[in-house]
């Protein structure tokens, strides 16, 4: 999905900094620019990101300051190239006869998809028109900014909760999580379908009456389809040493296979749908 080869399909943990010196700083941006957008990058061929194989656009510009986000990079507009909506549109249409043989779509992540709510917006909705299966990938903290509209051409929300107690969601995000749940309550009402994730780190968020509290508040939600703990990694290590931030988790190990099984049985022991 380049434009002038500054967009690059490849990996998500490729660092990409400085593209868009000119864009506006990512707090105070309200994301009505619809006719470009800030792109980090994109991938072909995922399976784990909705259902059937899609093609993922991650999106520049965060809010949240995580911890243990493997992708610093995404967090300001500033280091995503600038790409039209109409090149996006056209370039996503290239894959959409693949893309629907196979069952799949167009996911957007990122960064934050909400962060851009105008561009990604409307490349959903061209998404729809092509007759792709739709997805984003969010936190949710910036839900309030979601149209009845924009969620009509959304066929899959996949929502990060990060934790179940407030205090430590806001020392992992800088960030509060009511909203978040906000945001999944309203999706729980229209009857959105929606995927939940969460993050295992061990020693972080892997205490039995954390990850408990997601497990009881998504267990009731009959619009989720799904739970998935993500293990923890150390992939985007590199991405924080090079660009100069402080990387708490740096000694932090990936959970073993026997901490994720215990995560999983309580989601599985409070009536979730967990893997």
């Amino acid at each position: 999905m380049s434009e002038q080869g500054m967009v690059d399909v490849g990996s998500r943990y490729d660092l990409r900094v400085a593209k868009s010196p000119d864009a506006p700083e990512t707090a105070g941006f309200e994301g009505q620019e619809k006719s470009f957008g800030w792109i980090h990058s994109y991938e072909t061929g995922s399976t784990v990101d909705g259902p059937g194989v899609r093609i993922v656009v991650f999106m520049s510009g965060c809010l949240l300051r995580c911890q243990f986000c493997h992708n610093p990079d995404t967090w300001h507009l500033k280091d995503g190239a600038r790409i039209e909506l109409a090149h996006a549109v056209r370039r996503l249409g290239d894959f959409a006869p693949m893309l629907r043989a196979m069952g799949g779509g167009l996911t957007i992540s990122g960064g934050e998809p909400l962060v851009q709510t105008a561009f990604t917006g409307a490349l959903l909705a061209a998404a729809k028109r092509m007759g792709l299966h739709t997805a984003i990938e969010t936190s949710g903290f910036l839900g309030e900014r979601v149209s009845d509209e924009y969620l009509a051409n959304l066929d899959l929300v996949i929502l990060d909760i990060k934790s179940g107690d407030p205090e430590l969601y806001r020392r992992l995000t800088s960030a509060d999580l009511e909203p978040t749940l906000r945001f999944a309550r309203r999706l729980n009402a229209m009857g959105k379908p929606m995927w939940v994730r969460f993050v295992l780190v061990p020693g972080l968020t892997d205490d039995p009456v954390n990850i408990g509290t997601v497990a009881k508040f998504v267990a009731p939600m009959k619009n989720v389809e799904r739970v998935e703990i993500l293990p923890f990694h150390q992939m985007g290590a590199f991405k924080w040493k090079t660009l100069g931030l402080a990387y708490v988790l740096e000694s932090t190990p990936p959970p073993t296979d026997a901490q994720v099984q215990a995560g999983l049985k309580i989601f599985r022991d409070a009536g979730c749908r967990a893997r």
